[in-house]
């Protein structure tokens, strides 16, 4: 009965805290599971303030309670979304506080590609709304660049086909940017490569280029997965710099295609986009060599007919030259005759004007004469009128004396005024008369026969000639060719004693 009665009671039983239990639990689960796999469909995920991640992974009979501590979300390589199909990886445990199971994640995938397809159409809708794939957005690329960055693998076999297909063609610097082209790292690697040749500066240590290529070679759409993520689309649609992508084969298509300026469908086929063929362009320019030269020959000869005919129609220039020889002779010849008789004629007419001329002082001892006969004149007036008066009677004695001293004070007054007016008659003609010129240091040159000489051209070395001043005349010879003038006043001719200026 006793060991009935311990056996209902249980008393031999072990017995166990709360907390003992649990954590019991949590080792066994623990140990049994220490690394699955688990497909289900993301469901409520919660980002509390502490940046960790909880969430559900349900089918259509359970529910697997998950959580992703905040230092294994970066390395995820996606973004726990709600109603994603997705394989978990990670550890089975419990959580003693309230009495649950849960998995620990620290990496997570895409369930199969209608998945991964569904997602990355959502992703093309909402960055086509923003714009980023929108045709103007795209720039040209450039004809020949100095330089071409290229952002892909060092080791894999697309950047040797690229340098190769570029020797082929059209050589030119290549600058390889190193990245991660498949992986949880890649999206963040091929963001920052692109990015970084954008910072470059132009004329820096480092080249900037003037073109970029992300490439990489085919695979499966989950191996192609990180030219879909944001962060590269992004990257590609702000790049100043143009960008061609050539990521996987012809019938693969990532986002980044859309963002790049120009898809390529192979690294090789961006290779021959980024560079013309040095041979057809050298073809090309002997070609417009030819061309250009043959169209030159061709003018220079329609030149020459064109000449040919034109000059036909041209007189002879030897014919031309000679008549107009002769008439410059002609010309030369009346103007000789010209220069002669215009000398003859100004020396007439100054010989007439200089015979015409009166010294001051006979004109002052003609108008003298001719006042002495007026004073004669009005005094023998004055005595006739003084005799014929005399007989009114002595009365008028006084008066006519008185009257003939007003006329004698007139007759001297106007005497004076005449004499005044000779004087300066006199002084004026003496101021018309060449020798008042001669007195003032003019001097007037003569030929040996007596005329004049108006010019230096009348002029001839080694003639004698006579110079008259207004003291004398002195015998001279012309000792030079006449110059011509240098100014208004003809340069002084030389003579015996010194240089004295031309009159005229």
């Amino acid at each position: 009965m006793t060991d009935a009665a311990a056996e209902t009671t249980g008393h031999n039983s072990p017995e166990f805290t709360v907390s003992e239990l649990a954590f019991a639990l949590k080792r066994e689960v623990e140990q049994a599971f220490p690394r699955v796999r688990v497909r289900g469909e993301i469901s409520q995920p919660s980002f509390p303030r502490s940046g960790h991640c909880y969430f559900r992974l349900k089918d259509v009979d359970a529910v697997l309670e998950a959580v992703c501590w905040k230092g294994n979300l970066p390395r995820l390589g996606m973004k726990i979304e709600d109603g994603l199909e997705v394989v978990a990886s990670g550890r089975i445990t419990t959580y003693p506080g309230s009495s649950k199971y849960q998995i620990v994640v620290d990496r997570l995938e895409l369930a199969g590609q209608g998945a991964l397809l569904k997602l990355l159409e959502e992703r093309r809708k909402k960055l086509a709304a923003e714009g980023l794939f929108a045709a103007e957005r795209k720039r040209a690329l450039p004809f020949l660049p100095d330089v071409i960055g290229v952002i892909t693998s060092p080791s894999g076999a697309v950047i040797r086909d690229i340098l190769h297909r570029l020797a082929d063609r059209f050589p030119r610097p290549v600058l390889l940017w190193p990245v991660s082209v498949q992986g949880e790292r890649a999206a963040g690697e091929v963001a920052a490569a692109i990015e970084g040749f954008n910072h470059l500066q132009p004329g820096g240590a480092v080249p900037r280029p003037d073109l970029l290529i992300v490439a990489r070679g085919g695979g499966s759409l989950e191996d192609l997965w990180a030219f879909n993520e944001e962060v590269v689309v992004r990257a590609a649609a702000a790049s100043e710099i143009p960008l061609i992508s050539a990521v996987g084969h012809e019938t693969d298509t990532t986002l980044i295609d859309f963002a790049a300026d120009y898809r390529a469908p192979t690294p090789s086929a961006a290779a021959e986009k980024a560079v013309p063929v040095r041979a057809e362009l050298l073809g090309d320019l002997r070609e417009h060599d030819g061309r250009l030269l043959n169209a030159l020959t061709r003018r220079l000869r329609e030149a020459e007919t064109e000449l040919a005919g034109l000059a036909r129609g041209l007189p002879d220039p030897r014919r031309l030259i000679e008549e107009r020889a002769q008439r410059v002779d002609d010309s030369g010849e009346r103007l000789a005759k010209a220069t002669i008789n215009l000398v003859t004629l100004k020396r007439s007419a100054f010989g007439g004007l200089g015979g015409r001329l009166r010294t001051p002082h006979e004109v002052i001892d003609r108008k003298t004469r001719e006042l002495a006969e007026e004073w004669r004149v009005l005094l023998g007036g004055l005595r006739r009128y003084a005799g014929e008066t005399r007989q009114t009677g002595e009365r008028l004695t006084d008066r006519v004396t008185a009257l003939g001293e007003r006329l004698s004070r007139a007759a001297t007054g106007l005497a004076e005024q005449r004499v005044t007016r000779l004087d300066s008659l006199g002084k004026l003609l003496d101021s018309y008369s060449f020798k008042g010129t001669l007195a003032r240091g003019f001097a007037l040159v003569r030929d040996a026969g007596g005329a004049p000489l108006l010019s230096a051209a009348a002029a001839t070395a080694g003639a004698s000639v006579s110079i008259e001043f207004g003291d004398g005349k002195v015998g001279a010879t012309i000792d030079g060719e006449p110059r011509p003038p240098t100014s208004r006043a003809t340069k002084p001719a030389t003579k015996r004693g010194g240089a004295q200026g031309d009159l005229f």
